[in-house]
């Protein structure tokens, strides 16, 4: 598992509290904490901004910032603000969201989402690490110039197979979300590799979110997945992968046990360990563990967790 990592996640009910994960985080040995930008909560950018002061080490992603609301131009703008303060330790992970949320809130017109994803693609990749950009596409247009490139990977979700074949052509590496890992070994990683052949280009890194929950009980892990992993099932293009995935019982909008056991890495430190390391041999690059706290104690189950993480990140750095 040379050159492999592992992250994690980082949620907080402020910004404060972000701050403070992320400092953890680092002082347990992490290599690299992801933000997520949804709604109208904690701006990760912003926060990342911040945390640059307070960090020396620790490496910082989006998973995802929305595509929707932000020009591409705009993002790299905000983008290379951080690679100012951050030399080095940003990697920019951009998405389509969810149909439902991206409509709800702010209008757009949600149809060819991997088109806009492509060209959203295409102008941040130019423009960050190339320095400019000349560009009129179908949804997007973009001319300008920045004082130079700037290092930075430009990453993006994928769920089923034409995403992860449209990261394999053109991003720096495809994120998922709630995939088990068997279907992102036999379906994301094959359709990676067909994008990257037609592209001409070397297959780019997996970044595999994946639920972790360190816990003895069973029931008890199953009941906090159902509950903290919510509505997924009940998300038609989540729905379909689950069946893709060999989960016919996902069009009943539920997490069924067999789903859970398949997405969420639970059990005690050695299974959870084994888990992870199955991931990586299935040709898993990072493994962006999403902390599932379970029992009646959370905060001692978070806890928990992220020092098996730490542990196992430790490992995996050493080979």
């Amino acid at each position: 598992m040379a050159g492999k990592l592992i992250g994690v996640g980082v949620m907080a009910r402020d910004a404060a509290g972000v701050l403070a994960n992320i400092e953890e985080a680092e002082r347990l040995g992490i290599p690299a904490v992801w933000l997520t930008a949804g709604g109208i909560g904690q701006d990760p950018i912003t926060i990342f901004a911040v945390a640059a002061q307070r960090t020396r080490t620790v490496l910082m992603g989006t998973s995802i910032v929305q595509m929707w609301p932000r020009h591409p131009v705009a993002l790299a703008q905000q983008v290379r603000t951080l690679v100012d303060l951050a030399p080095g330790r940003f990697r920019l992970g951009v998405g389509p969201s969810h149909e439902a949320g991206m409509t709800g809130t702010y209008g757009v017109d949600f149809k060819q989402p991997l088109g806009h994803l492509r060209e959203y693609l295409r102008i941040l990749k130019a423009l960050l690490q190339q320095g400019a950009v000349d560009f009129d596409g179908r949804f997007y247009t973009a001319h300008t110039r920045a004082v130079g490139p700037a290092d930075v990977p430009v990453m993006a979700s994928a769920l089923r197979r034409g995403s992860f074949e449209l990261c394999g052509a053109e991003a720096d590496g495809a994120i998922s979300w709630v995939c088990p890992g068997a279907y992102l070994r036999d379906v994301a990683l094959p359709a990676m590799l067909a994008g990257a052949q037609q592209a001409s280009r070397p297959v780019p890194p997996l970044i595999t979110h994946a639920p972790v929950c360190v816990h003895d009980n069973r029931q008890e892990a199953l009941a906090a997945a159902r509950e903290q992993l919510g509505f997924y099932p009940r998300a038609p293009y989540y729905a379909q992968m689950f069946v893709d995935a060999g989960f016919p019982e996902a069009k009943q909008g539920a997490w069924s046990d067999a789903m859970v056991d398949a997405v969420v890495l639970s059990g005690d430190e050695a299974r959870v360990t084994e888990r992870l390391r199955q991931l990586f041999d299935w040709g898993t690059t990072e493994v962006l563990a999403h902390v599932i706290t379970a029992g009646a104690d959370r905060e001692a189950s978070r806890q928990r967790t992220l020092r098996l993480l730490a542990q196992a990140a430790k490992q995996v750095a050493q080979g």
